[in-house]
């Protein structure tokens, strides 16, 4: 896992223009007001097994930590999002993209407002979907956090 390539790659989407239409971009998508880049992929489930499974997931949850640790200086400390709540969410109210997307992948985010940029960053760990592969995730948005 290559931490400061992570922390190059979110640099670099807090200031690139934003798509006028949805498509890939760095390993993972672009859209209209948002960026989701998958920093790390299990590429399967995650492993054929769910003590596999859970390895990765401790492995990419130590990744978000580390991201974490290195962006609360510049950006402040913050609890950790839960995004389960988001995705219950989903259910009586529109709730704006990249948030429920990211709500139906991942059970929780550190989420900043990236000063200076008008942007908000959140990373996150996907693994909500245990037949979908386990993903380190980016996300930059011009959209709050809802």
């Amino acid at each position: 896992m290559d931490i400061a390539r992570h922390l190059a790659l979110v640099d670099e989407l807090c200031f690139r223009p934003f798509p006028a239409e949805h498509g890939p971009s760095d390993g993972g998508t672009a859209a209209p007001g948002y960026f989701t880049a998958v920093l790390e992929s299990s590429r399967g489930p995650g492993g054929r097994d769910p003590g596999e499974r859970a390895a990765t997931i401790e492995q990419y949850e130590k990744g978000r930590d580390a991201l974490y640790e290195r962006l609360a200086p510049r950006w402040g400390e913050t609890d950790p999002y839960n995004l389960h709540t988001v995705l219950l969410r989903t259910e009586r109210e529109e709730i704006p993209e990249p948030w429920a997307g990211l709500s139906a992948g991942a059970r929780v985010a550190y989420v900043w407002e990236a000063a200076g940029t008008g942007r908000w960053v959140a990373v996150a760990v996907a693994d909500r979907d245990e037949t979908d592969e386990v993903r380190l995730l980016a996300v930059v948005t011009q959209e709050p956090p809802p």
